[in-house]
């Protein structure tokens, strides 16, 4: 039995103004020179450049998000494609932030014509690139973005995410566990902007209800070792520990095994960025058992959609992101046909306005119909409403809670569904 509680959360900011622009009529002081007057569009075709983890300390989220991708590209073709051709996805590699690869992937979808660039899944590596897209003009929306810092970013309109800011998943995570009854608890995250912003989240929220936090430990994911940390966490004597972690959480949590404060002696919280049914497969038998994790989801069950996302690549074993990124996609090829034009400013002028205010419409198909009959759109996405808040963050969210029934299999026990923090 699933249940679905709503999120306790405060006011957001207001929702973005909108700004029709297309291609064939006189554009705003801020249209690009693509759309604007009587220039003719720069950018005829939608060319979506994605920069998602194929390689790097996030792989495991690439295969569902990549499939949202495809799924989307090829529901769009068939329904007649964009401006009257079909819509381009130029695949690309995001790597981590360890590497350079997300800037040459930028460099190489800015030279083969993408106005938009579709990622990255980790907030690190959007920072390392977020200036070069954004000041070349082009838009960037991530799938799976969720560090808080990009709600005030200095980013021109042009940084949207379908995923809502970890002010949300770190609410809801300190709920949980006061609801579990836990008092006491230690949180460890990687040194970067969404485990420092994910741990601040939740430290903030769990006072707020009456906990105390023992421990508030960031981390060098590169570290070669976590003795020391986990000690830490030991010291503290905290009846819960939450995990903010991509792959190196698997060291971490052998470690915290080592030292007698395991999942099996201390309750565990898992988050977005290590909530996975491969990970954990070589832990010994029953070890995640009972571990909770949290990611932000659909706000309606997602089975059907995942069997679609199967029959797109078969081999799947995660589905986190897969649909924010299906429902991205959907978005933009919207905002193209009602700008009449796909550079980045069009898109971003217009992403407002086919996310609320007009038709219901669930489907690119239907959606297209009723933008070339002379209507309006909203569409409603399969994580839900999509409606955007002034920052380009999602207005609304809901967070999946589920729980470990052995080291490679988890289910949904809640989920949370409200109004995004905007702290």
């Amino acid at each position: 039995m699933v249940r679905t509680t709503k999120l306790r959360s405060v006011a957001v900011v207001a929702a973005a103004g909108l700004l029709l622009a297309a291609c064939s009529s006189g554009g705003s002081d801020t249209a690009s020179s693509g759309s604007s007057g009587a220039d003719a569009c720069e950018f005829p075709t939608l060319k979506v450049g994605s920069l998602l983890p194929q390689t790097g300390d996030l792989a495991f989220l690439g295969p569902p998000e990549f499939a949202g991708v495809d799924l989307a590209v090829q529901e769009i073709n068939a329904a007649g494609g964009v401006l009257g051709s079909d819509i381009v996805h130029i695949v690309g590699d995001s790597g981590d932030t360890s590497t350079n690869i997300a800037s040459q992937t930028v460099d190489s979808h800015i030279a083969a014509g993408a106005s938009v660039i579709f990622g990255a899944a980790s907030s690190g590596v959007s920072l390392t690139v977020i200036d070069k897209i954004t000041s070349a003009g082009l838009l960037q929306m991530s799938p799976a973005n969720t560090s808080p810092a990009f709600t005030t970013y200095a980013d021109d309109n042009l940084y949207w995410r379908v995923a809502p800011s970890d002010a949300m998943q770190g609410l809801v995570l300190a709920e949980q566990a006061i609801k579990d009854g836990f008092t006491k608890a230690a949180a460890i995250a990687r040194q970067d902007a969404y485990g420092e912003g994910l741990l601040k989240a939740f430290s903030k929220n769990f006072a707020a209800a009456g906990g105390t936090v023992t421990s508030e430990i960031v981390y060098d994911p590169t570290a070669a070792s976590f003795e020391a940390e986990v000690a830490e966490i030991k010291a503290g004597a905290p009846e819960v520990v939450v995990v903010i972690t991509f792959d190196e959480g698997v060291k971490l949590i052998q470690e915290m095994i080592k030292q007698g404060v395991g999942p099996q002696q201390v309750k565990v919280y898992l988050v977005d960025g290590n909530l996975s049914t491969t990970a954990f497969a070589d832990f010994p038998a029953g070890t995640m058992t009972g571990v909770i994790g949290t990611v932000p989801t659909g706000d309606s069950d997602l089975t059907a959609f995942n069997a679609k996302l199967d029959a797109i690549n078969p081999n799947l074993e995660d589905y986190s992101y897969g649909a924010q990124s299906y429902d991205g996609i959907i978005l933009l090829a919207l905002a193209a046909e009602a700008a009449g034009c796909a550079d980045g400013r069009s898109l971003a002028d217009n992403l407002p306005a086919v996310a609320t205010g007009g038709e219901k419409c669930t489907t690119y198909a239907d959606c297209l119909a009723i933008l070339n009959s002379g209507g309006d759109v909203d569409f409603e996405g399969v994580t839900g409403p999509l409606e955007f808040n002034a920052a380009g963050d999602p207005k609304f969210a809901t967070i999946a809670v589920n729980q470990y029934s052995s080291n490679t299999e988890f289910a949904e026990i809640g989920r949370v569904t409200g109004e995004v923090p905007t702290s």
